[in-house]
């Protein structure tokens, strides 16, 4: 029965896991999409003013946030059992 649980536990947290990893493509593919248009809009009609730069910063600041929620953390050793790691690494250090 538990281990029956435990298969279900990974598979739920592998459908999440995908779930995000679809959520931040899409998020990047709509980026990749509107900002040009948006780069567009602004040298047609306004291009003594260069705005479009608080888009492609301030969405570009989101889109690296919704990555590094993805898949950063892991690179940077912060995955999901980083508190776990520590904890044992503590416990073996007798300092």
């Amino acid at each position: 029965m538990e281990r029956d649980f435990t298969r279900e536990q990974r598979f739920l947290k592998a459908q999440k896991r995908v779930k995000d990893i679809k959520g931040f493509y899409t998020h990047l593919t709509v980026y990749c999409l509107v900002i040009p248009f948006i780069i567009f809009i602004n040298l047609k009609f306004v291009p003594h003013f260069h705005w479009f730069w608080f888009s492609v910063c301030g969405w570009g600041f989101g889109l690296f946030f919704h990555w590094l929620n993805t898949f950063g953390f892991n690179l940077f050793g912060f995955g999901n059992n980083w508190e776990e790691r520590k904890i044992k690494e503590f416990m073996k250090n007798k300092n």
